[in-house]
């Protein structure tokens, strides 16, 4: 199958792009800039040159593609304005959308998990209530599933863990231990946050390229919930610095920017479904032993740094 990948030179699409070459797929990648571009052919990937901001270089993408993921990660960019960044993403996705309309192709775009329904267990059949104006671009593309296209959303863990995370959950949690000197958790700790491998999450996306039927949502979730005080304990036995409960008020000073909302969040989320579905099986390592690893802390390499 021919693959026309956006985001092909992100943290999850560089993933996708090996998984699916690995699977003896073509990938056509998109790309915005010469790093890219040299990137994905150093990856073994062809190059479409263009922009997701570009309607028509995507419907171009698209066109001469048997399928399309839409790994680009938006909501992390040069705005800071959520609803301009969704207007992009829909936009773009509408756009891909009309060149696959009728011919059954496989669209796979990117979703995530966090926030959807807090303190409750968030299942593949939960119906999409948007509660950010993100969520409307996944609604979109299921919805291309009445019009001819075989679409399907891949719901990433809020936490996508792995080497070569340098902008995740994780490491922004290991910086703030760094800068304060502990590594703090809310109240008891007890709220969980879902997990899943880079590398895993990669494999699930190519069984949805592959086979999901049209309008699937599928969780790539290996992890139900990890307590966040574990997550916490772990950094802190890494860098050698007490890991602390904190009171709400605390952390809120605490936990500065954008982690701040976040960590006292309960977001636990299942894939029981989605490994019925697909047969997909989480092989990588789980959250706490990847941060025990080493690899966020400069002990161990990217397994990918030659390719962004």
């Amino acid at each position: 199958m021919r693959v026309f990948v956006t985001g092909a030179t992100g943290y999850v699409g560089s993933a996708v792009v090996r998984e699916l070459l690995g699977a003896g797929h073509q990938v056509v990648g998109l790309a915005r800039s010469d790093p890219a571009a040299d990137a994905l052919t150093r990856s073994g990937a062809a190059v479409h040159r263009g922009d997701i901001a570009d309607a028509d270089s995507l419907r171009a993408g698209a066109a001469v593609a048997d399928g399309v993921v839409y790994a680009a990660n938006q909501h992390i960019s040069e705005t800071t304005d959520p609803a301009a960044r969704a207007l992009t993403e829909l936009t773009a996705v509408e756009a891909i959308g009309e060149e696959l309309a009728g011919t059954d192709r496989p669209f796979v775009i990117t979703s995530g998990i966090l926030g959807r329904t807090p303190g409750h267990l968030l299942t593949e059949e939960t119906p999409t209530v948007v509660t950010a104006p993100r969520l409307q671009v996944e609604l979109s593309v299921l919805a291309l599933g009445g019009h001819g296209v075989r679409s399907s959303s891949v719901r990433l863990a809020p936490t996508v863990h792995g080497r070569g995370d340098t902008r995740g959950f994780v490491t922004a949690l290991i910086d703030v231990a760094r800068t304060t000197g502990v590594s703090a958790f809310v109240g008891d700790g007890s709220n969980r946050w879902p997990s899943v491998h880079r590398r895993d999450a990669a494999a699930l996306y190519r069984l949805a390229l592959e086979s999901a039927p049209a309008g699937t949502r599928l969780h790539a979730v290996a992890e139900e919930g990890v307590p966040f005080r574990d997550v916490a304990r772990a950094i802190g036995r890494r860098l050698k610095v007490p890991a602390v409960s904190l009171t709400p008020d605390e952390a809120g000073r605490h936990f500065a920017g954008f982690l701040a909302p976040f960590v006292s969040l309960d977001n636990p989320a299942s894939s029981v479904l989605t490994r019925q579905r697909t047969g997909w099986r989480p092989t990588h390592p789980a959250l706490v032993p990847d941060i025990e690893e080493g690899h966020y802390f400069g002990e161990l390499g990217d397994e990918f740094n030659a390719e962004p």
